[in-house]
Order: C-alpha cells, then sequence, then structure tokens
C-alpha cells in the first residue's frame, strides 16, 4: 500500500505529463491511502482547471465521478489528535503549509513508527523533500 499525495490523484483523473507514470503505479499496487482532505484538493484541482477553461464542465463531472470511484476503495487517514500532533511536530521541523502538513501527518500515522516501510506518490517536491527527511520512500 502506498500513499497518495493530491497531486498524484489527479492525473489519474484527467490526462496531464505524469498519467502514465501514475497509471503504471496504480496498476503495479492498486491499494492507497490517502489523507481526509484528498477530496477536496482534487476537486479544488478539477476546479481550478474548468474556471481557466482546461477542462469542460463535462470533462470535471466524469473526473468527480472517477475520484469518488477511486476514494471508495482507499484506506482514509481520518483526523483526531495523534493526527493533529504529528502535524504540529511537522510544522515546527519543515518548510510546510498547514495541508501538506496535515497531508504528511497522515503518512506518518498510517506509517507508525516504520516511515522507511512505507512509500508516498507525489510530484509537490516539497512535500516529497520533507516527506524524505522524514524517512519515506517517494515515487515517482
Amino acid at each position: 500500500m502506498k500513499f497518495w499525495d493530491s497531486s498524484a490523484l489527479v492525473p489519474l483523473l484527467i490526462r496531464e505529463s505524469s498519467t502514465d507514470t501514475v497509471l503504471q503505479i496504480s496498476n503495479e499496487d492498486p491499494e492507497m491511502a490517502v489523507w481526509w482532505g484528498t477530496e477536496t484538493e482534487c476537486l479544488s484541482a478539477l476546479a481550478r482547471r474548468e474556471r481557466e477553461k482546461q477542462l469542460s464542465r463535462h470533462e470535471v463531472t466524469i473526473a468527480e465521478r472517477d475520484l469518488i470511484n477511486i476514494l471508495e476503495g482507499a484506506l482514509e487517514i481520518i483526523p483526531g489528535p495523534e493526527l493533529r500532533r504529528h502535524a504540529r511536530r511537522l510544522l515546527m521541523t519543515h518548510p510546510l503549509r498547514a495541508a501538506d502538513a496535515f497531508q504528511l501527518a497522515a503518512a506518518v500515522v498510517l506509517a507508525g513508527d516504520r516511515p522507511s516501510q512505507v512509500t508516498i506518490v507525489t510530484f509537490d517536491q516539497n512535500l516529497a523533500l520533507c516527506a524524505e527527511r522524514e524517512g519515506f520512500t517517494i515515487m515517482p
């Protein structure tokens, strides 16, 4: 099971230069974990592309349906005291925005005390750097 950042999920929903890469990763290991804000982050990315006329309303509707299907099969790391505690530490340790701290904290919760056993799939370079410093493996 891999932890998927929203930046890696969006190319599963709409065609991007990284779509083939994330499709291959997903096909090799279809089990995924996400944080509780993933749906909102992905919808935000889709809405922005629609506003910028990169996607039609019809394309966004299809992508939203695909997102729901993907997330139904994913393990969702939900908010709680443990997640907030990890997010606070991560914010004070790394140059992260709040949402990225929550996202990385969710991966920390998933990993328990073994971050080297969890791979994070992300295209966010800052998140990847901070996750590597925490001991995670990064793809692609």
